[in-house]
């Protein structure tokens, strides 16, 4: 199994290994940057569930986002979207057509969670 970051690539017995040296509490500590990473980009009540449907729906439109998280405000909406994207979550493209529309999908990194979910989803049904 291999770990790889832009910064980094370390393999398991590695990543171990500079766990129990920097004892998870120092800056330099691989696993607390990666917590820290990420719940700076995947924060936010909504974010989870719009990736979640834009993991099962190659393409969506922001109105059928809308209809599948209906407790969403538009103004809510907009901006986890606009965040996502601004992390190179989400991908918009606009289509200067008659009628104009946008369609979201997710990018090769926000593609690049399913596996983490995955693991997620496995350990929750192991340990909740």
């Amino acid at each position: 199994m291999s770990i790889e970051n832009k910064s980094f690539t370390v393999d398991y017995e590695e990543f171990i290994n500079n766990l129990e040296r920097y004892r998870g509490n120092h800056p330099a500590c691989p696993l607390l940057q990666a917590l820290l990473q990420s719940f700076e980009i995947l924060q936010g009540k909504w974010t989870f569930r719009v990736i979640f449907y834009l993991l099962k729906n190659e393409h969506m439109r922001f109105g059928e986002l809308k209809k599948l998280i209906p407790t969403i405000t538009n103004t809510m909406l907009t901006a986890t979207l606009k965040e996502l994207e601004k992390n190179g979550i989400v991908s918009r493209i606009q289509y200067n057509e008659i009628p104009p529309h946008v369609e979201y999908s997710l990018t090769e990194s926000g593609n690049a969670l399913l596996p983490v979910f995955y693991d997620l989803a496995k350990w929750s049904s192991e340990h909740l």
